[in-house]
């Protein structure tokens, strides 16, 4: 008798093309993770690829359908979100869906499904791509960082970073360093708004799959 089973289908990976809306030039980052990814876990791996800290409600818009972590206060979503997987959402390649952080910033990041993979075994997710700094949290959104990243902004903050650096430094004084922390703290984004660093994105990515928490 001829054996019917059919076998079981290999783990698919997802390759994702992620872009900041309404920022010029792109902010962008190319993402491949399991099929099996849970919208919980796409989020956790989305903050990861932008440098951002999960500080703000958020929420994903696919086939006109609203996913996301419910919190309290918040927007309320269908489906628990450590359970609804992405592979189960019926996405085709080129197509592409919407997902927004900060409601106050507004910030949207436009995804785009270029194609399934199959797995090679590799570790997942990974970042294989992409450009700039995520625009920090908190800067008052899209047009706020785009006036903020003004090349003689960008010059200024490198300026006063500097003086402010020099004044330490002439004093001998690092306990001073505190003073200054605040200032600092909003001077030195502007300075690395061109940078971004795939390996530490991908140290980031690993260790938030090693500990299990990649479909959490």
């Amino acid at each position: 008798m001829p054996n019917t089973m059919k076998p079981a289908p290999l783990p698919s990976v997802y390759q994702l093309r992620v872009v900041v809306r309404g920022v010029s030039p792109l902010i962008w980052r190319r993402l491949l993770i399991p099929a099996d990814t849970t919208i919980a876990g796409l989020h956790a791996e989305l903050q990861i690829a932008f440098g951002w800290g999960g500080e703000h409600l958020h929420r994903f818009l696919i086939h006109g359908v609203e996913y996301g972590i419910s919190y309290a206060g918040g927007v309320g979503f269908r489906g628990d979100p450590h359970r609804v997987h992405v592979d189960e959402l019926g996405l085709r390649p080129t197509e592409r869906f919407v997902y927004d952080y900060d409601f106050t910033d507004g910030w949207r990041l436009d995804l785009r499904l270029e194609q399934i993979l199959t797995d090679d075994g590799r570790v997942y997710p990974r970042c294989t791509g992409g450009r700039r700094a995520g625009p920090p949290e908190g800067c008052g959104g899209v047009w706020a960082f785009l006036e903020q990243t003004q090349p003689h902004h960008v010059l200024a903050a490198a300026i006063r970073t500097a003086e402010i650096l020099g004044m330490l430094l002439d004093e001998d004084d690092v306990t001073r360093f505190g003073d200054h922390r605040d200032e600092l703290a909003g001077l030195i984004p502007l300075l690395g708004v061109e940078r971004f660093d795939r390996r530490t994105v991908n140290r980031a990515l690993a260790a938030h799959a090693a500990t299990g928490t990649r479909a959490a």
